[in-house]
């Protein structure tokens, strides 16, 4: 049995070198002497054949002369492209080797419509395309080490908080006041957490694609009334009067769901930094293109150099952390309205409050 699975393998073997021989690319030179050696002989040949049916001397002396000639032009050919593929070949080696070192520009010579030249063109898409793969995974792992930070440092807190009233309650006798003022302790912090998960989840969610934006045609009127309504309660205990001005058949292409979470996120914000007895004012015009929306208050306002950080993520001013929130709404607004098409900015001056503009594709 030993000696047959060893024939065996012998035989797989040989059939492997021979595949392997019958795969084997035939060289420049193998070609060029096979081309040699046919060309001698069929000149040969037929001077040898003009020779004896004519008896012209002069016959096989052409035919000398003219395979001289092949062999010094042929000769000159296979030097020149033996040149071309070996230079063609050491840049593909050395596309590769920066390919492998992550380098960022390649510089090669245009060969102009040569064959060469187009797989040097498809190269550089594919080293571009390689290029553009690995800088978009270093930045997704660059966000992806934001997140985790951001999201550490906004559980910290009340996770500290929830600690130290275990602790409190665990180790040391209090009275029934105290302790009804620790339980809404927790509730508040455990609150804040179930808030920050689902505003996480959204988010993530929205970044990732789990969610598309579904954009129909609708009235704007209906979808701010649906974002109005989530601030109604909050505006009317700090007696912030809360005026809209929005023509009822204004329709426009969007996702009303997500555009209504963006727009309260707006109102939420407002409502928020806005002192009692204060105004917020909404209006709605259409434009060429656009359909503004307006979220004007009479809050705190924004000092110029803080404009363009109030749109990141967990970004909150040092001024308003007692208030309650983490810092997301307004991204995640901006993300929302981004990936309908359109913008949002704002316009603020300290102490004279903010507007908030958001502009949708009419179309």
């Amino acid at each position: 049995m030993g000696i047959s699975v060893y024939k065996e393998e012998m035989e797989g073997g040989s059939q492997r070198n021979a595949l392997e021989k019958e795969r084997t690319p035939v060289s420049v030179r193998t070609i060029y002497i096979i081309s040699m050696l046919g060309m001698t002989v069929t000149i040969a040949a037929v001077g040898l054949l003009l020779y004896r049916m004519t008896g012209d001397v002069l016959i096989p002396i052409s035919g000398m002369l003219f395979l001289a000639c092949a062999f010094v032009w042929t000769t000159a050919l296979v030097i020149f492209t033996s040149k071309k593929l070996v230079s063609f070949t050491n840049d593909i080696c050395g596309a590769m080797d920066h390919m492998i070192n992550g380098d960022v520009v390649l510089e090669w010579d245009n060969d102009g419509e040569t064959l060469l030249a187009r797989v040097r063109h498809r190269l550089m898409r594919l080293y571009e395309i390689l290029c553009d793969s690995r800088r978009q995974a270093a930045e997704e792992r660059q966000k992806l080490q934001e997140l985790v930070s951001d999201i550490s440092h906004q559980v910290k807190t009340p996770v500290s908080n929830l600690r130290m009233v275990k602790d409190t309650l665990l180790t040391k006798p209090v009275s029934e006041k105290e302790r009804e003022e620790f339980m809404q302790g927790i509730s508040a912090e455990t609150e804040k957490l179930d808030f920050l998960f689902q505003a996480l989840l959204k988010t993530s969610r929205l970044e990732s694609g789990a969610i598309c934006l579904e954009k129909t045609d609708g009235f704007i009127y209906d979808t701010l009334a649906q974002a109005v309504s989530g601030i109604v309660y909050s505006a009317d205990k700090k007696m912030i009067d809360v005026t809209i001005d929005c023509p009822e058949q204004l329709h426009v292409l969007h996702d009303r769901k997500w555009t209504a979470e963006a727009l309260f996120n707006l109102l939420d914000n407002a409502v928020k930094y806005t002192s009692e007895g204060g105004r917020i004012n909404i209006s709605v015009e259409q434009w060429e293109m656009y359909v503004k929306i307006d979220v004007s208050d009479t809050g705190k306002g924004i000092v110029e150099s803080r404009q363009a950080s109030v749109f990141r993520r967990f970004y909150r001013e040092e001024e308003v952390h007692d208030e309650p929130g983490i810092g997301i709404g307004l991204y995640l607004t901006r993300e929302i309205i981004t990936r309908q098409g359109g913008y949002v900015k704002v316009t603020s001056e300290a102490g004279k409050g903010s507007t908030f503009s958001v502009f949708l594709p009419w179309r």
